[in-house]
């Protein structure tokens, strides 16, 4: 398809903003449209589940751009009316509020929306975090609470756990696993997270599935756990992962599955792509389809759609990156961190909790963990670099532009 002379972009968060960026950054002076669910100019949800809890920072501090910025970004915003449908053929869409948009190149970047347990709708106290709406009715809750529990316990959970331990709370962190984040990052790391938790105060009631809420005059009383024991809470956070927004795509001829499928240059179907948390699309180096819910890959991906829609054909072929701070550990990930790695520690002390880890399956590096160590954690991140490249023989791109989380 020949150069676009307008793009809209479904979806005004992170991702959806850098693809309009990077699209002026590259040249592109045609029409441009964001269209967006919230009302808020887009703003950075790493922050949320921290800064933003914890009241160190106020709402517009979370913004990713100021107002001159955006206005300086020549683009139309159209915010508080979600995608509907979309028509492929005619690359048109349809929002809620019956408006039909139209551009030569359509970008989807419609994110995620959080799990939910089936019993929590209707009781007050119970909270998902994904939006700043969903930060700020949380903190306003925790503030009159006395006991928090989180339901999950992957990063979300652990860093709302952690957040709500330094504003006062008693919080239990509940999941089935046996340590937190024991999936993502294997036994070594979890186990050492788990007693960083516990030393900081925070319940860790793991290994046990939760069957639903507890409730009394419509609102929440406790937790159920499928040994029948019940944990007591004043406010309850659910924080069990995520699914891709692409139910206004049901009918769109679009392949979803597990988010937007798409191929080595994030592309969906003729003259239209998909970045972000939704997109899932053909990883040259690791020869799989990938789907990644964090920051750094919205920026990132960003650029590489804008290349595409703007007629330069480039593959999406990261080192993926995330990080985490949880009390004062700082968590930066490197590479993909597989169940069956054989995990070594090649710098610093577990004892001092200052390491990087090496993640090495069939004697390749395939993923770091620094703990504490940003800078040795990043150099070594070139070991995982040079792997990939080998499978592809291509340009791999080390993924560090802005911080990123989950």
């Amino acid at each position: 398809m020949s150069t676009p002379s307008d793009v809209l972009v479904v979806g005004a968060s992170a991702a959806g903003l850098a693809t309009a960026e990077a699209l002026r950054r590259k040249g592109f002076t045609g029409g441009l449209t964001l269209l967006g669910d919230e009302l808020h100019a887009p703003y950075d949800r790493p922050p949320l589940s921290k800064q933003v809890l914890a009241g160190a920072w106020e709402p517009e501090r979370a913004l990713l751009r100021g107002q001159e910025v955006l206005d300086a970004l020549d683009a139309g915003f159209v915010l508080g009316d979600p995608a509907a449908s979309l028509d492929v053929a005619t690359r048109s869409v349809r929002t809620a509020s019956g408006k039909v948009l139209r551009a030569d190149a359509v970008v989807v970047a419609t994110g995620v929306r959080p799990r939910v347990l089936p019993d929590q709708a209707g009781l007050s106290g119970v909270h998902v975090l994904r939006s700043l709406g969903d930060a700020l009715a949380l903190r306003a809750d925790l503030l009159t609470a006395t006991r928090l529990v989180v339901v999950g316990d992957g990063v979300l959970g652990a860093e709302v756990a952690s957040t709500a331990c330094g504003l006062g709370l008693d919080v239990t962190l509940a999941g089935p696993q046996q340590a937190p984040l024991a999936a993502q990052f294997g036994p070594l790391v979890s186990d050492l997270l788990g007693q960083v938790h516990a030393e900081r105060g925070v319940r860790l009631r793991l290994g046990a599935a939760v069957l639903g809420l507890a409730g009394r005059d419509g609102r929440v009383t406790g937790v159920r756990l499928d040994t029948g024991e019940v944990l007591p809470a004043d406010v309850v956070v659910v924080a069990l992962g995520a699914i891709p927004n692409t139910d206004w795509l049901v009918d769109s001829g679009l392949k979803v599955d597990n988010g937007v499928v798409c191929d080595a240059g994030c592309r969906a179907a003729d003259g239209v792509y998909a970045v972000g948390d939704v997109a899932r699309w053909h990883h040259e180096g690791l020869g799989t389809l990938l789907r990644l819910e964090n920051r750094t890959n919205a920026t990132e991906q960003a650029a590489v759609v804008a290349d595409n829609i703007l007629g330069v054909r480039r593959s999406y072929v990261p080192v993926p990156y995330f990080w985490t701070d949880q009390f004062d550990v700082k968590l930066q990930i490197h590479g993909v961190l597989p169940a069956d790695a054989e995990v070594s520690v090649v710098d610093g002390d577990v004892a001092a909790r200052r390491f990087v880890a090496l993640y090495e399956r069939d004697g390749e590096a395939v993923g770091v963990l620094g703990w504490n160590m940003p800078k040795q954690a990043r150099q070594l991140r070139q070991r995982v670099l040079g792997q990939l490249r080998d499978f592809t023989g291509a340009h791999v791109t080390a993924v560090e532009v802005e911080k990123a989380d989950f």
